[in-house]
């Protein structure tokens, strides 16, 4: 099986069962006789843009990209309120803090949208610095996500 076809068995996995570790999806892959390592699947999911979403019924991966633009990229209107934990801003900053894996689908998203107020960001695993070129730009942006988590 080549990647796109193991990247599709994963999509699918995840779409139609609760997966809420590596190791799960790992489990399922292999009783559909894929056998992976954990770097192959690790690199898979960060292609994918798989997230590990909060719910009811506990936390699960979901790939971010079903609600995607014309790119196949995450949108940030459709993966914010679902990651979003809190923000905080000084000077042009914005700090966002996002579910465990939340960070990178989220800078992502913001990255390709090309707002002009936004210098750029860097994510780490569940949170992201937002550098904005002033702080009247910082305080558009920080308004626009605190309107999006709300959704």
């Amino acid at each position: 099986m080549n990647k796109r076809e193991r990247q599709q068995t994963i999509r699918e996995i995840i779409a139609t069962r609760l997966v809420g570790s590596q190791e799960e999806l790992r489990q399922f892959l292999a009783e559909r006789g894929l056998e992976v390592t954990q770097s192959t699947l690790s690199r898979d999911m960060h292609d994918l843009r798989i997230a590990r979403v909060p719910t009811q019924s506990g936390v699960r991966y979901t790939v971010a990209e079903s609600a995607g633009d014309e790119k196949g990229r995450a949108t940030l209107a459709a993966i914010f309120p679902q990651l979003f934990g809190r923000l905080d801003t000084v000077g042009e900053l914005i700090v966002v803090k996002t579910v465990v894996a939340g960070a990178q689908p989220i800078a992502e998203a913001i990255d390709s949208e090309g707002n002009p107020d936004v210098l750029g960001t860097i994510a780490g695993e569940n949170t992201i610095l937002i550098i904005c070129r002033s702080e009247s730009a910082r305080d558009r942006t920080a308004k626009r996500l605190l309107a999006l988590a709300r959704k």
